[in-house]
């Protein structure tokens, strides 16, 4: 033993970020990464779940169980932490929308075990703002969204101080193509419509401290330079509005407090063993700099842009931060860049960036005021960097450079990616049916209209929420009270019907669609479409854009349509083609309905093409379902795919085959 042993750090929290399935699964999937290491909880759930629909829902058809655990009433909470001690335990949920739900069900499970409330730890990400701007899982529109983000919050305080009740979090901001400088700003916008709102529903001696529950949660993208210097600029930034905006004296309640997850949407299909190596480097930059180190890390796992990682993938991510930390000297030291005068040369201009951002959303009216036009703003960036990377001006290993690769031994085989359980959605909405045939109806009534009565008077919602919960009410149930008191929403879809100024590479396919608008007698006519509850919609808002700037008629009203209602669409427009795009992984039941729905409708004819993170084997099955053409991750090329859509719809070449 050494005798002079250096004294290290404490390292961050140990993450992964998982559900699937049903409650029971998630439950014995945490209780084993528990047992492997893992320090904190992290839960993802379904986006039934999510965006506030119970599991038959016809909006959940297809959904249940693909991106996250369904939680639809006390029950299924009760069964996700079966066995798990939450009075011990550090949860992060990933919940917005219905964060005041969630929180309410995890409270009711740990009164039933016997748990002290105000002992609890944890967060819960709350933060509706990103979801009008890049993932959409909203319920209502933004102001009584940021009301119950703020219920929450005046809750916590009370009941639960140890609890973080709102995660900014910028982490879709990046993924929707946002700058360093655009991601910092809406963040820290997004953090101060918050605050200036809790400003009136807490004690003024109390505000410093709650200034100090909010936490934050980033993305680290593979500039890992850049990003560690765009963390400082936050830490810098965060100190100056706390101090200067809120006149927040102790330095504790001033500090960034951060966890991250590194950037999934960076991760590649093509030679997907490289996606090791990306995740090591951009976990650095959220923990080589000990002034802007994270308070907690989350590693997706290398196999995700091909599907659902299985538990031994989620295991190399996890010892991947337990080598960094406990195998490396790196906690026994300062922080390594302070006077570095190129790390303060780019914080400085990052603070610049970001500043006269969040001067520009400040004079409109702040974060709420500014969604559109911070839509807008991510739309085009993100065509910017989609646009550099099809050109090659960024390099992206495998997929636009050194394609040619010997094939992974990690990919063959049938189990190389994990499968959701086909029946997992039968097993959960079975159980729901069982568990409102049991319950006290009439109690359940008068706790969802104590909910509807909170929301229309302006009282917090958590009472009566917990309330419902204990009374047996459903995700659903509660999702309906709040819609019906606050109204329904649909977000901006940031895609202009304007063409941009982007002409560079497009001549020849904008030849080609004039002619074949000329051969149709009328301009192209391209509906694009997000079926389902899917709320990742960078992929479909960047092909309608391009699909408008070669010229084509497009057809784009944003997120969460049903099958019925986008061949309606289809109908109503003339669509020429139908574009669909879906990311949860609910394609074949989803596309199954459009297409008989399509023939149904006498549009058979219309080809359809579909864009998502779809196995092969599920590729063949759309294809025999009609499907004309199917993109995948690997299809990066926009362009490609608009000279597909061309030939598709060209009537030349039909009279020719």
């Amino acid at each position: 033993m050494l005798s002079n042993e250096v004294k290290k750090d404490r390292p961050w929290l140990f993450r992964t970020y998982a559900g699937h399935s049903t409650a029971k699964a998630s439950n014995a999937l945490y209780r084993n990464n528990l047992s492997r290491g893992q320090t904190g909880l992290s839960v993802a759930f379904d986006l039934p779940t999510q965006t506030g629909y119970d599991s038959d829902h016809v909006l959940a058809r297809g959904e249940v169980g693909k991106v996250g655990v369904p939680v639809a009433h006390l029950g299924d909470m009760r069964m996700l932490f079966e066995d798990i001690p939450l009075e011990q335990m550090n949860t992060s949920m990933t919940i917005n929308a219905t964060a005041p739900w969630l929180l309410a069900l995890y409270i009711a499970v740990a009164e039933e075990q016997g748990a002290d409330v105000s002992k609890l730890q944890g967060t819960v990400q709350n933060d509706l703002i990103k979801e009008y701007l890049s993932r959409g899982t909203y319920v209502c529109p933004p102001a009584p969204s940021l009301r119950m983000i703020t219920d929450v919050a005046a809750y916590t305080r009370e009941h639960l101080p140890k609890w973080n009740p709102m995660n900014v979090c910028s982490y879709h901001l990046q993924e929707a193509g946002a700058t360093p400088e655009e991601e910092l700003a809406f963040a820290l916008a997004t953090a101060i419509a918050v605050l200036d709102d809790l400003k009136t529903k807490v004690p003024a001696e109390a505000f410093p401290e709650m200034v100090g529950r909010i936490s934050f949660f980033v993305n680290a993208g593979i500039r890992f330079v850049t990003e560690m210097c765009k963390m400082r600029a936050f830490v810098e930034l965060w100190d100056e509005i706390t101090a200067d905006r809120y006149g927040v004296e102790n330095p504790k309640f001033r500090r960034f407090r951060y966890g991250v997850q590194v950037n999934s949407l960076g991760l590649t299909e093509q030679q997907p063993e490289n996606n090791v190596y990306r995740i090591l480097i951009e976990m650095l930059a959220v923990t080589l700099s000990k002034n802007a180190r994270a308070r907690a890390v989350q590693l997706p796992a290398w196999n995700e842009a091909l599907g659902l990682p299985r538990p031994w993938d989620q295991q190399w991510s996890l010892r991947m931060q337990q080598i960094l930390a406990y195998e490396t000297d790196l906690l026994e030291y300062d922080d390594l860049f302070d006077g570095n005068p190129a790390v303060e040369r780019k914080v400085a201009a990052l603070k610049e960036g970001a500043r006269a951002e969040l001067d520009q959303i400040d004079g409109m009216g702040g974060a709420v005021a500014a969604i559109d036009y911070m839509k807008s703003r991510l739309v085009e960036s993100n065509a910017e960097r989609i646009a550099r990377i099809e050109t090659s001006q960024t390099t992206v290993v495998g997929v636009n450079k050194w394609t040619d690769a010997a094939p992974s031994p990690l990919t063959s085989g049938p189990e190389a990616i994990m499968v959701a359980d086909p029946e997992a959605e039968a097993d959960q909405v079975a159980r729901l049916n069982a568990w409102r045939d049991a319950r006290d109806d009439a109690a359940v009534k008068a706790a969802l209209d104590e909910v509807r009565a909170a929301a229309r008077s302006g009282r917090n919602v958590m009472p009566a929420s917990i309330k419902a919960a204990k009374a047996g009410a459903t995700t659903g149930e509660w999702g309906d009270a709040v819609r019906a008191e606050f109204g329904q929403y649909r977000g901006p879809t940031g895609v202009s019907k304007n063409p941009s100024n982007r002409t560079e590479g497009l001549d020849e396919i904008r030849e080609q669609v004039s002619a074949v608008s000329s051969a149709l007698g009328h301009k192209l006519k391209f509906l694009v479409g997000k079926p389902g509850l899917d709320g990742h919609s960078n992929g479909a808002e960047q092909i309608a854009a391009r699909a408008r700037d070669c010229g084509m008629d497009i057809t784009y009203d944003g997120i969460r349509l049903t099958p019925e209602e986008l061949v309606a669409s289809a109908v109503e427009t003339g669509a020429n083609v139908v574009g669909l795009s879906i990311l949860s992984g609910s394609h074949i039941p989803l596309i199954e309905e459009l297409m008989e729905r399509m023939r149904a409708a006498g549009l058979g004819h219309v080809p359809v093409v579909v864009g998502g993170i779809i196995p092969e084997d599920d590729a063949h099955r759309l294809r025999a379902m009609g499907v004309a053409k199917v993109y995948t991750p690997k299809d990066f090329e926009l362009n490609t795919i608009m000279f597909d859509i061309v030939r598709l719809v060209d009537p030349r070449a039909k009279a020719a085959e």
